[in-house]
């Protein structure tokens, strides 16, 4: 079984056509999961992301650690990444949406109250690319996002409402090496190593959209089975994640998945986590609610959540936060 492919070539910036709304709501309804080609990020800038990410990931290790992420700051590096409360075989690199790109991190237009501030590696054009894909990304996904949307049966530019230009979206640069990047004394200190490269979860926010190299190794949870989602070259991998199911009352689904361990290449992935403004309350959507089909969920503060959720990627907290737990 495969994830379908949806052609957004007709996708344009306004009213989505109805084909193309049908097919992502039932792809989001089947899997939860879906692959998008012509979907208008110039393949120059993608080519012009890989190298950057390889660059950075190629730097010593004591480098990366100069710019550490922390409770503090969660922009930045990390290489004791938790899922599901077992350390993940993976190195990450967070950067957050930038609002005003003409200005540097230090302006208070581009800091951030709760996230902090991006820490960018000193590595000539590494800042503007990524600056330009973050952008990128931006508005492919707030074109992905009238088209879920409109098949929910709202307005097509009803959920933009939640996006504003402080909207907490980010880039996660993931490399996946063969060996655990710890010293033995600093594995024995920190929390084992699982038996994956990226445990099984599902995205807490809204969407996500992911590029991934031609290696391998991200499967999907699908009527109890696991469904490896083949690299397409050029090809986005959308899913969705645990806002878009309470909006959608779970018409929608935030599917697990999980990215399998490699033995022979090292893996290379970006996802762009798109989020909300901290201060929006969710709930389902007025559309998909009727008497025969109440609400499955409680108000939930999106803050409050990616807050906890956050905390669980550092330390073990005991059970992880889940939708689950504001089910009506």
């Amino acid at each position: 079984m495969q994830l379908p492919i949806i052609d957004l070539a007709d996708l344009g910036t306004t009213q989505p056509p109805k084909p193309i709304v049908d097919t992502v709501r039932d792809a989001a309804a089947e899997f939860g999961f879906f692959q998008i080609i012509n979907h208008g990020v110039a393949p120059d800038l993608v080519a012009q992301v890989w190298d950057s990410t390889k660059a950075f990931f190629a730097l010593p290790h004591d480098d990366k650690r100069n710019i550490s992420r922390s409770k503090t700051n969660t922009r930045g590096y990390y290489d004791r990444e938790l899922t599901k409360n077992a350390r993940d075989l993976k190195e990450v690199l967070d950067l957050a949406h930038v609002p005003f790109p003409e200005l540097d991190d230090t302006d208070p237009r581009n800091f951030h109250r709760v996230d902090g501030f991006n820490q960018w590696p000193d590595l000539d054009g590494f800042r503007s690319t990524m600056v330009a894909y973050l952008q990128a990304c931006e508005q492919l996904s707030l074109r992905l996002l009238d088209t879920f949307s409109a098949s929910l049966g709202q307005d097509p530019q009803y959920l933009r409402s939640f996006f504003d230009q402080d909207h907490t979206s980010f880039v996660r640069l993931n490399h996946y090496p063969l060996d655990d990047l710890l010293s033995p004394g600093e594995a024995i200190s920190t929390t084992p190593l699982g038996d994956m490269a990226l445990h099984h979860h599902s995205d807490a926010g809204a969407l996500t959209l992911l590029l991934q190299d031609d290696v391998g190794g991200l499967q999907v949870e699908h009527d109890q089975d696991w469904i490896d989602v083949e690299p397409i070259p050029g090809a986005f991998v959308v899913n969705i994640g645990d806002m878009m199911q309470v909006w959608a009352n779970n018409r929608f689904r935030a599917a697990l998945h999980r990215v399998a361990p490699r033995t022979d290449r090292e893996r290379y992935s970006l996802p762009y986590f798109f989020n909300p403004s901290y201060g929006t309350d969710y709930a389902p959507l007025p559309s998909t609610i009727s008497p025969d089909t109440p609400p499955q969920y409680r108000t939930l503060n999106w803050g409050e959540f990616r807050q906890a959720r956050a905390d669980g990627d550092f330390a073990d907290y005991g059970t992880e936060i889940q939708i689950a737990h504001f089910s009506v």
